[in-house]
């Protein structure tokens, strides 16, 4: 089944950036995304099946942040859940394009229900991003 085939529908998000220059340089080399239709002010990007878009907005909000397991979480944020390995890999071409972490890879919940594993870091116009993968896939939604 592909993504397209997928019962879960897929979401549509557009995100406000400074620089597409720098936004199609961090989305299609850094995170590796297809892009789609462009224009001027904005890019399409394919996330995995979703529709993910870059809109040029020079004007940024100041940016919040919750205290979450010892860590500053920047809010709003937005990213995927990974299955492990492919968590690892990503983590690690993050690493290799020297990209600075807001919150280092780790692991929440250890041998807890909900185990998972983490990361936030910022696109170059400062939208937070959290990357996450579920050491038990069906624990994603458990209390």
């Amino acid at each position: 089944m592909t993504v397209l085939d997928s019962p879960i529908p897929r979401f549509h998000l557009a995100m406000p950036v400074d620089d597409l220059a720098a936004a199609r340089h961090f989305y299609g080399e850094v995170l590796g995304l297809e892009q789609g239709r462009s224009s001027d002010t904005w890019i399409d990007w394919n996330l995995r099946g979703h529709q993910f878009v870059t809109h040029l907005a020079p004007a940024r909000p100041q940016q919040i942040h919750n205290p979450v397991d010892g860590h500053d979480v920047p809010v709003p944020h937005f990213g995927l859940v990974l299955a492990v390995e492919e968590f690892q890999q990503f983590a690690d071409r993050l690493r290799a394009a020297g990209t600075e972490f807001v919150i280092e890879p780790y692991v929440r919940f250890q041998g807890q229900t909900g185990e998972q594993w983490t990361m936030f870091f910022l696109d170059p116009a400062g939208n937070a991003l959290e990357f996450k993968a579920f050491a038990d896939d069906s624990q994603v939604f458990a209390a």
